[in-house]
């Protein structure tokens, strides 16, 4: 990437901005490549007016607030939106001078790109929410990082990387407009409670009296917001901890369970196996062979 020539398309009312580009003139023949991308806090005079745009985009609000006109319906702008467009597809953003406006842009063509984006979503033209900003941001990071490292492997590290932004986007997409509502808020509440006290926590009705809400309901939210059940959230943290844990620190497996809460090692190991696909023993020896 040259940082002193830039694309036309990249604003200029930007108050710091990480941008990156690799091909603006990409083979019509690829099925995926990445043109650019990056993370932009827009200064309060930020305003985007578009009839069309030559590639795949996808936008995702990080922080603040704004407007979007996208072919003609408007949009309020607030953490956790997202949207895309492409050829065609007229686009107006506005940033709150106020609260002015941090978000996150990539662009891609090729019919497996714009595939991609109708299946996972937001389809072309269309505008979502996540329920989990910080994985799609995260996400996000990595495909700047690999972005700007600019090596042999970029090209295709990044089109993984998009398909793998793209399936995020889709676990934990929710329909526009819900973000804003009382039972997001409590669903995002008992989420982050069950995320921070893991250890603590073994059974649905457990969760559902410390997070003072009904447990049918918390189940409702789940199902509305999430693709899983609370219960099946919180074995997810677990396993994830438990193979941090084992990972080389030479802690036998009956001690990791205990300290998971499990009491049945042999319960706690049917389960590891069903998440990691390995047992606990097969996956310390991995470790020990990596």
């Amino acid at each position: 990437m040259n940082p002193e020539k830039q694309p036309d398309f990249f604003s200029i009312q930007i108050g710091h901005a990480r941008r990156f580009y690799v091909d603006l003139t990409p083979s019509r023949g690829a099925a995926l490549a990445v043109v650019s991308g990056g993370r932009e806090e827009c200064a309060p005079e930020y305003e985007i007016h578009r009839a069309t745009f030559p590639f795949w985009g996808i936008e995702f609000v990080a922080q603040g607030k704004g407007k979007l006109i996208l072919n003609g319906k408007t949009y309020e702008l607030t953490p956790g939106t997202l949207f895309s467009y492409g050829p065609g597809v007229s686009q107006d953003i506005f940033s709150d001078p106020h609260e002015t406006l941090v978000k996150y842009f990539l662009d891609f063509s090729g019919k497996q790109g714009k595939a991609l984006l109708e299946r996972y979503g937001p389809a072309i033209g269309q505008v979502a929410q996540t329920s989990a900003p910080g994985e799609v941001m995260a996400a996000w990071d990595e495909i700047i990082r690999n972005g700007l490292s600019d090596t042999p492997f970029s090209g295709r590290i990044l089109a993984v990387l998009v398909e793998y932004l793209l399936l995020k986007i889709a676990e934990t997409a929710i329909p526009f407009g819900l973000s804003g509502t009382a039972a997001f808020a409590t669903y995002r509440r008992c989420r982050q409670w069950i995320e921070d006290h893991q250890i603590d926590l073994h059974s649905l009705q457990q969760i559902a009296a410390e997070c003072h809400i009904d447990a049918a309901y918390l189940c409702r939210l789940f199902r509305r917001f999430d693709h899983q059940t609370p219960y099946q959230y919180l074995l997810r943290l677990k396993m994830r901890d438990a193979a941090q844990r084992l990972q080389g620190r030479g802690i036998p497996v009956k001690q990791v369970a205990h300290e998971l809460g499990f009491d049945d090692p042999a319960h706690f190991s049917r389960l590891f196996k069903k998440a990691e696909g390995l047992s606990p023993a097969q996956f310390v020896r991995l470790c020990q062979r990596s």
